[in-house]
């Protein structure tokens, strides 16, 4: 099993980035559900937004929301969050993470709750 997140870098302030997190071993070990976290420097990580692989709105945190957006591509088990406007705030370290079932949505933002996790991609947001 296999989480490779990539697409961080440096960008301005306003810019925009995509990331995507690609998948391996799915189907095999039954990862329905996606999330991705952030962890600036001295900081706990933070929940961004989750979705699932079957269908449903994707959910963001009401910190990105209007700016992020996540999807997916069934086909090349690939999730992509999309970040416009950034602003210093968001620069951190990008996880993304997967799990079996799907969680409720108070439970979405706990890191413990996800089997899998991938290395992490860093975006930085500077002028």
């Amino acid at each position: 099993v296999q989480l490779q997140a990539s697409g961080g870098g440096l960008v301005q302030p306003g810019g925009s980035l995509r990331l995507s997190c690609l998948v391996s071993g799915r189907r095999q070990f039954n990862m329905n559900f996606m999330a991705w976290f952030r962890q600036a420097s001295g900081k706990e990580r933070e929940f961004v937004g989750s979705i699932t692989w079957g269908g449903g709105s994707p959910y963001l945190a009401n910190s990105v929301k209007g700016r992020f957006t996540i999807s997916r591509d069934n086909t090349k088990d690939t999730v992509y969050l999309q970040m416009n406007d950034l602003k210093p705030e968001d620069t951190a370290v990008y996880f993304c993470a997967a799990r079996s079932n799907r969680l409720v949505l108070s439970e979405q933002p706990n890191p413990r709750a996800y089997e899998w996790w991938g290395q992490g991609t860093q975006v930085t947001v500077s002028s």
